[in-house]
Protein backbone atom coordinates (compact mmCIF):
# COMPACT_ATOMS: atom_id res chain seq x y z
CA UNK A 1 0.00 0.00 0.00
CA UNK A 2 1.41 3.76 -0.65
CA UNK A 3 0.20 6.65 0.84
CA UNK A 4 0.15 9.92 -0.56
CA UNK A 5 2.11 12.02 -3.23
CA UNK A 6 0.61 12.01 -6.27
CA UNK A 7 0.10 14.80 -8.64
CA UNK A 8 0.90 16.07 -12.14
CA UNK A 9 4.58 17.37 -13.16
CA UNK A 10 5.10 19.87 -15.90
CA UNK A 11 8.29 19.27 -17.61
CA UNK A 12 9.97 21.61 -19.45
CA UNK A 13 12.83 20.84 -21.87
CA UNK A 14 15.55 23.68 -21.55
CA UNK A 15 19.15 23.66 -23.29
CA UNK A 16 20.82 24.25 -19.66
CA UNK A 17 20.74 24.39 -16.24
CA UNK A 18 20.45 26.81 -14.15
CA UNK A 19 18.47 28.76 -16.90
CA UNK A 20 20.19 32.09 -17.18
CA UNK A 21 18.01 35.18 -15.92
CA UNK A 22 15.94 36.31 -18.85
CA UNK A 23 12.03 37.59 -19.54
CA UNK A 24 11.29 34.60 -21.63
CA UNK A 25 12.86 31.36 -23.64
CA UNK A 26 11.17 29.80 -26.25
CA UNK A 27 11.30 25.87 -25.51
CA UNK A 28 10.25 22.49 -27.03
CA UNK A 29 6.67 21.43 -26.83
CA UNK A 30 5.37 21.22 -22.65
CA UNK A 31 4.35 17.98 -21.39
CA UNK A 32 2.01 17.19 -18.35
CA UNK A 33 2.98 13.62 -16.88
CA UNK A 34 0.50 12.48 -13.79
CA UNK A 35 2.72 10.85 -11.24
CA UNK A 36 4.87 12.45 -8.53
CA UNK A 37 6.91 10.50 -6.48
CA UNK A 38 3.17 8.36 -4.20
CA UNK A 39 1.63 7.28 -7.60
CA UNK A 40 5.38 6.84 -9.35
CA UNK A 41 5.90 4.19 -6.70
CA UNK A 42 2.67 2.90 -6.96
CA UNK A 43 2.41 2.61 -11.39
CA UNK A 44 6.28 0.94 -10.87
CA UNK A 45 5.41 -1.96 -8.07
CA UNK A 46 2.53 -2.48 -10.36
CA UNK A 47 4.22 -3.11 -13.19
CA UNK A 48 6.53 -5.38 -11.47
CA UNK A 49 3.19 -7.25 -10.48
CA UNK A 50 2.66 -6.51 -7.01
CA UNK A 51 -0.82 -5.53 -6.32
CA UNK A 52 -1.22 -1.85 -5.28
CA UNK A 53 -3.20 0.17 -3.19
CA UNK A 54 -2.82 3.74 -3.45
CA UNK A 55 -4.49 5.99 -0.59
CA UNK A 56 -4.27 9.75 -1.06
CA UNK A 57 -5.95 13.49 -1.80
CA UNK A 58 -6.39 14.69 -5.30
CA UNK A 59 -8.72 17.61 -6.47
CA UNK A 60 -11.77 17.69 -8.00
CA UNK A 61 -9.99 19.33 -10.95
CA UNK A 62 -8.43 18.64 -14.09
CA UNK A 63 -5.33 17.50 -12.29
CA UNK A 64 -7.29 14.91 -10.24
CA UNK A 65 -9.00 13.49 -13.39
CA UNK A 66 -5.16 13.11 -15.03
CA UNK A 67 -4.01 11.31 -11.79
CA UNK A 68 -7.20 8.91 -11.75
CA UNK A 69 -7.00 7.90 -15.73
CA UNK A 70 -2.64 7.46 -15.26
CA UNK A 71 -3.41 5.42 -12.30
CA UNK A 72 -6.54 3.17 -13.58
CA UNK A 73 -4.61 2.41 -17.13
CA UNK A 74 -1.35 1.43 -14.96
CA UNK A 75 -3.73 -1.29 -12.72
CA UNK A 76 -3.51 0.48 -9.71
CA UNK A 77 -6.28 -0.06 -6.83
CA UNK A 78 -6.74 3.81 -6.21
CA UNK A 79 -8.58 5.63 -3.48
CA UNK A 80 -9.00 8.73 -3.67
CA UNK A 81 -10.42 11.62 -1.30
CA UNK A 82 -11.04 15.37 -2.74
CA UNK A 83 -8.75 18.10 -1.28
CA UNK A 84 -10.39 21.38 -0.86
CA UNK A 85 -7.05 22.77 -1.90
CA UNK A 86 -6.90 20.65 -5.03
CA UNK A 87 -4.32 18.04 -7.19
CA UNK A 88 -0.31 18.44 -6.07
CA UNK A 89 1.37 20.18 -8.96
CA UNK A 90 5.38 20.21 -10.01
CA UNK A 91 7.14 22.07 -12.92
CA UNK A 92 10.13 20.31 -14.04
CA UNK A 93 12.77 22.19 -16.24
CA UNK A 94 14.95 19.01 -17.62
CA UNK A 95 17.99 19.52 -19.76
CA UNK A 96 19.40 17.39 -22.26
CA UNK A 97 21.21 15.30 -20.05
CA UNK A 98 18.05 14.51 -18.50
CA UNK A 99 18.87 16.30 -15.10
CA UNK A 100 16.44 18.57 -13.95
CA UNK A 101 15.27 21.09 -11.13
CA UNK A 102 11.55 20.83 -9.92
CA UNK A 103 9.34 23.86 -8.69
CA UNK A 104 7.08 21.43 -6.01
CA UNK A 105 3.62 22.90 -5.19
CA UNK A 106 2.53 20.35 -2.12
CA UNK A 107 -0.73 22.78 -1.18
CA UNK A 108 -1.91 20.30 1.24
CA UNK A 109 -3.31 22.36 4.02
CA UNK A 110 -1.59 21.75 7.06
CA UNK A 111 -4.57 20.58 9.69
CA UNK A 112 -5.23 17.89 6.47
CA UNK A 113 -5.92 14.17 8.18
CA UNK A 114 -6.94 10.87 6.45
CA UNK A 115 -10.14 9.23 8.23
CA UNK A 116 -9.44 6.45 10.32
CA UNK A 117 -12.15 4.88 9.14
CA UNK A 118 -10.85 5.48 5.71
CA UNK A 119 -7.27 3.86 5.67
CA UNK A 120 -7.55 1.47 8.31
CA UNK A 121 -9.50 -1.37 6.33
CA UNK A 122 -6.84 -0.92 3.71
CA UNK A 123 -4.02 -1.37 6.22
CA UNK A 124 -5.12 -4.44 7.76
CA UNK A 125 -5.11 -5.96 3.90
CA UNK A 126 -1.55 -4.93 3.57
CA UNK A 127 1.78 -6.86 3.45
CA UNK A 128 4.03 -3.65 3.08
CA UNK A 129 3.57 0.23 3.55
CA UNK A 130 5.09 3.33 1.85
CA UNK A 131 4.52 6.52 3.21
CA UNK A 132 5.02 9.40 0.89
CA UNK A 133 6.31 12.38 3.28
CA UNK A 134 3.13 14.42 2.63
CA UNK A 135 2.25 15.70 6.04
CA UNK A 136 -0.95 13.47 7.02
CA UNK A 137 0.64 10.46 6.32
CA UNK A 138 2.61 10.75 9.33
CA UNK A 139 -0.29 9.93 11.75
CA UNK A 140 -0.74 6.75 10.20
CA UNK A 141 2.45 5.75 12.05
CA UNK A 142 0.70 4.76 15.14
CA UNK A 143 -2.04 1.94 13.68
CA UNK A 144 0.88 1.14 11.46
CA UNK A 145 2.94 -0.14 13.97
CA UNK A 146 -0.14 -1.51 16.45
CA UNK A 147 -0.49 -3.60 12.82
CA UNK A 148 3.06 -4.89 13.16
CA UNK A 149 2.96 -3.57 9.15
CA UNK A 150 6.54 -2.99 7.72
CA UNK A 151 6.94 0.23 6.42
CA UNK A 152 9.30 2.59 4.38
CA UNK A 153 9.33 6.07 3.08
CA UNK A 154 11.68 8.11 0.70
CA UNK A 155 12.67 11.19 2.22
CA UNK A 156 14.04 12.49 -0.95
CA UNK A 157 16.38 15.28 -0.70
CA UNK A 158 16.51 15.80 3.19
CA UNK A 159 19.46 17.36 4.73
CA UNK A 160 19.20 15.62 8.12
CA UNK A 161 17.94 19.23 9.67
CA UNK A 162 14.39 19.90 8.69
CA UNK A 163 11.92 18.59 11.01
CA UNK A 164 9.50 17.97 8.18
CA UNK A 165 11.31 14.66 7.67
CA UNK A 166 12.21 13.31 11.10
CA UNK A 167 9.20 11.61 11.69
CA UNK A 168 9.10 9.59 8.79
CA UNK A 169 13.34 9.45 9.19
CA UNK A 170 13.10 7.34 13.01
CA UNK A 171 9.80 6.07 12.61
CA UNK A 172 9.89 3.67 9.39
CA UNK A 173 11.60 0.16 9.22
CA UNK A 174 12.89 1.08 5.64
CA UNK A 175 14.28 4.60 4.94
CA UNK A 176 15.57 6.28 0.99
CA UNK A 177 16.91 9.22 0.61
CA UNK A 178 19.11 10.91 -1.85
CA UNK A 179 22.36 12.16 -1.26
CA UNK A 180 22.41 15.40 -2.75
CA UNK A 181 20.28 17.04 0.11
CA UNK A 182 23.20 16.13 2.81
CA UNK A 183 26.61 15.91 0.35
CA UNK A 184 29.50 15.05 2.20
CA UNK A 185 27.34 14.45 5.19
CA UNK A 186 25.42 11.74 4.20
CA UNK A 187 26.93 9.17 5.68
CA UNK A 188 26.51 10.66 9.12
CA UNK A 189 22.79 11.35 8.60
CA UNK A 190 22.74 7.44 7.47
CA UNK A 191 24.25 6.59 10.41
CA UNK A 192 21.98 8.50 12.75
CA UNK A 193 18.81 7.34 11.48
CA UNK A 194 20.09 3.56 12.19
CA UNK A 195 21.21 5.53 15.93
CA UNK A 196 18.38 6.92 16.81
CA UNK A 197 15.15 5.80 14.67
CA UNK A 198 13.69 1.98 14.24
CA UNK A 199 14.86 1.30 10.31
CA UNK A 200 16.67 -2.17 9.67
CA UNK A 201 18.15 -0.25 6.97
CA UNK A 202 18.72 2.97 5.22
CA UNK A 203 19.38 4.11 1.25
CA UNK A 204 20.91 6.81 -0.12
CA UNK A 205 20.97 7.48 -3.80
CA UNK A 206 23.12 9.09 -5.55
CA UNK A 207 22.32 9.19 -9.35
CA UNK A 208 25.25 8.21 -11.74
CA UNK A 209 27.14 7.68 -8.87
CA UNK A 210 25.30 4.31 -7.59
CA UNK A 211 23.90 4.33 -4.00
CA UNK A 212 25.12 3.42 -0.52
CA UNK A 213 23.40 0.79 1.81
CA UNK A 214 23.96 0.99 5.52
CA UNK A 215 22.43 -1.74 7.67
CA UNK A 216 22.26 -2.54 11.39
CA UNK A 217 24.11 -5.95 11.06
CA UNK A 218 26.94 -4.80 9.26
CA UNK A 219 29.59 -1.58 9.24
CA UNK A 220 29.55 1.48 10.03
CA UNK A 221 30.71 2.94 6.29
CA UNK A 222 27.59 2.79 4.13
CA UNK A 223 28.48 0.27 1.46
CA UNK A 224 28.77 1.24 -2.25
CA UNK A 225 26.41 -0.16 -4.68
CA UNK A 226 27.59 0.40 -8.14
CA UNK A 227 24.91 2.48 -10.63
CA UNK A 228 23.66 0.67 -13.79
CA UNK A 229 23.99 2.04 -17.17
CA UNK A 230 20.70 2.58 -18.34
CA UNK A 231 19.98 0.49 -21.80
CA UNK A 232 19.17 2.98 -23.99
CA UNK A 233 20.06 6.86 -24.31
CA UNK A 234 18.64 8.97 -20.93
CA UNK A 235 16.22 10.85 -21.39
CA UNK A 236 14.67 12.19 -18.08
CA UNK A 237 15.59 11.32 -14.75
CA UNK A 238 12.65 12.36 -13.35
CA UNK A 239 11.31 9.37 -11.45
CA UNK A 240 14.33 7.69 -11.08
CA UNK A 241 14.49 7.41 -7.56
CA UNK A 242 10.79 6.10 -7.05
CA UNK A 243 11.80 3.35 -9.91
CA UNK A 244 14.81 2.50 -7.75
CA UNK A 245 12.49 2.28 -4.49
CA UNK A 246 10.35 0.12 -6.52
CA UNK A 247 13.04 -2.32 -7.68
CA UNK A 248 14.14 -2.74 -4.12
CA UNK A 249 10.93 -3.33 -2.57
CA UNK A 250 10.33 -5.84 -5.53
CA UNK A 251 13.55 -7.53 -3.83
CA UNK A 252 12.36 -7.36 -0.23
CA UNK A 253 8.62 -8.88 -0.96
CA UNK A 254 9.99 -11.53 -3.32
CA UNK A 255 12.49 -12.65 -0.40
CA UNK A 256 15.74 -10.96 -1.77
CA UNK A 257 18.21 -9.58 0.73
CA UNK A 258 19.00 -6.26 0.99
CA UNK A 259 22.24 -6.08 -1.05
CA UNK A 260 20.45 -8.02 -4.06
CA UNK A 261 17.64 -5.69 -3.54
CA UNK A 262 19.53 -2.45 -4.06
CA UNK A 263 21.38 -3.38 -7.20
CA UNK A 264 17.65 -4.15 -8.15
CA UNK A 265 16.93 -0.76 -7.66
CA UNK A 266 19.70 0.69 -9.34
CA UNK A 267 18.66 -1.22 -12.72
CA UNK A 268 14.86 0.10 -11.86
CA UNK A 269 16.25 3.47 -11.85
CA UNK A 270 18.32 3.24 -14.50
CA UNK A 271 15.79 1.95 -16.71
CA UNK A 272 13.26 4.97 -15.68
CA UNK A 273 15.86 7.49 -17.30
CA UNK A 274 15.50 6.11 -20.56
CA UNK A 275 11.34 7.41 -21.02
CA UNK A 276 9.97 11.13 -20.47
CA UNK A 277 8.23 12.03 -17.14
CA UNK A 278 8.52 8.33 -15.08
CA UNK A 279 7.20 6.55 -18.33
CA UNK A 280 9.63 3.78 -18.76
CA UNK A 281 8.63 1.40 -15.99
CA UNK A 282 10.25 -1.90 -16.07
CA UNK A 283 8.50 -5.07 -15.35
CA UNK A 284 9.55 -8.25 -13.83
CA UNK A 285 10.86 -10.43 -17.11
CA UNK A 286 12.98 -7.00 -18.25
CA UNK A 287 14.09 -6.85 -14.11
CA UNK A 288 15.42 -10.14 -14.37
CA UNK A 289 17.05 -10.18 -17.65
CA UNK A 290 18.84 -6.96 -16.95
CA UNK A 291 20.47 -8.50 -13.80
CA UNK A 292 24.63 -8.13 -13.98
Amino acid sequence: MVVGGSGVDTVVRVDSLPVPLADSFGVGPIHEWPGHTGGNVALGCRALGLDVTLLDYIGDDWPGRQVQERLAAGGVEFEPLISPAGTRRAVNLVDPAGRRMSFYDGRDPAELRMPREFYLPQLRRARHVHLSIVNFARFLFDDIEDLGIPVSTDLHDWDGLADHHREFALRADLVFLSAAGARDRIASVMREILRDGRAQAVVATAGAGGSYLLTRDGSTTPRPIPATLPPAPVVDSTGAGDAYVCGFLYGRLSGRDLEDSARLGALAGAYACTGAGSTALIGPEELQTARP
